[in-house]
Parts: C-alpha cells; structure tokens; sequence
C-alpha cells in the first residue's frame, strides 16, 4: 500500500512544471508604435498575418533562437513551444498547457533539427479537425485540376454571406414597376397641364 503511494506521488513530481497560469502575467511590450504580435495568454507564441501563428524559442545562456514554425491555430504553436521548453529546459520550463509532460514526447537529443521535429510532430497531435479537412480538400482540388470544370466564382458567395448584396445587385438591373393604371389614365387622358407646385399663397 505504502509502495503504491510512493509511486503515484512520484508520478506527480514528475509531472509537476510551471505553467503560463502559475507564473506571473505577461509584461506589455515596450514598443508603442507597433501592434501586438504576441499572444495575451500563450508563452512563445506569435501572430502573423493572415491568422497565421508562429512559434520560436530562445536556447538557454545563448542569443540564438530555434525557429519552430508556422501554425493554423495558437493552440498548436503553443505545443510546439512546450516541446521546445521541456527539450531545452527541463524541468524549470514554463509550459503554456498542464498536461503537455504527459501528452507530448521529448526528443532525446538537444539539436535545433531534433526540437523542430519534435515540435511538428506535437502540433500536428493536437490539428483541429476543421484544419485537418481543408488541408486534404485542397491537396485534393491541386491534383485534379486539369479534370475540374470551369467553377463558377459566384457559386461560393452563399458561404461568406454574399447572397444579400448580389440580390440587392440584381434588384438595381430591374425595371420599377409601372405605376398603376387607373392614376395613369387619368394623368393621360386629360388635357390640363400637371402643376407640380401651387402658388397660391
């Protein structure tokens, strides 16, 4: 019993690092002209255009960095930095997710190839679905597009909300509607002039 006891609370010193929620908060950053790149919670990780994020650490007692790489989502980048963290700093890392010691493998060597390695295979464990699904319908329409038909371009705009502003489009091609017969003849028919204002005062 003791000896079961001993092994579970050494498991979790094992697995007991810091993490972004433990530390203290991030500092703002002292440039003033710029916007902010960084991510408000995640540690390592940055934002690029187009909702890119992009992840790259620091070797310990060295000016280098180990770039990471390019991600769909902040939360892989993060992963890709936990990987790094744990690699290079071991147990005094401070990891952006609790379970990332237990969830994510440490490569055995210290080379920026084996971290970068590490750090893709972490990010791809935790691809959203959603992601993972694009990826394979574009690689799917790049090897077939010789055989792809002429796609309409409208044809896509029901999905970004677009339908609205295209009827409005073909609503302004279209005549008004004649006015009704009956003020019509009238109008017509007579021979008086049609004044548009009265001058009587």
């Amino acid at each position: 019993m003791e000896e079961s006891q001993r092994s579970s609370n050494s498991d979790d010193e094992l697995y007991t690092y810091n993490t972004i929620s433990s530390a203290p908060p991030k500092r703002r950053a002292g440039r003033t002209k710029f916007r902010e790149t960084r991510h408000p919670t995640f540690k390592g990780v940055r934002r690029r255009n187009a909702d890119r994020w992009v992840c790259e650490v620091r070797e310990p007692n060295k000016k280098s960095r180990i770039w990471l790489g390019t991600f769909p989502t902040a939360e892989m980048a993060a992963r890709a930095h936990d990987v790094a963290a744990m690699t290079l700093r071991g147990r005094s890392a401070c990891l952006n997710f609790a379970d990332s010691p237990k969830l994510l493998t440490v490569p055995g060597s210290t080379s920026p190839r084996s971290i970068q390695r590490a750090a893709a295979e972490a990010a791809e464990l935790f691809r959203p679905t959603e992601v993972r699904q694009e990826g394979t319908s574009t690689s799917t329409t790049e090897n077939s597009k010789g055989d792809a038909l002429q796609v309409d371009p409208f044809s896509e705009s029901f999905e970004f909300g677009m339908q609205g502003y295209l009827d409005m489009a073909q609503g302004m091609l279209i005549d008004p509607p004649p006015p009704p017969m009956d003020a019509a003849e009238d109008v017509y028919e007579s021979d008086a002039d049609v004044e548009l204002w009265s001058y009587s005062i």
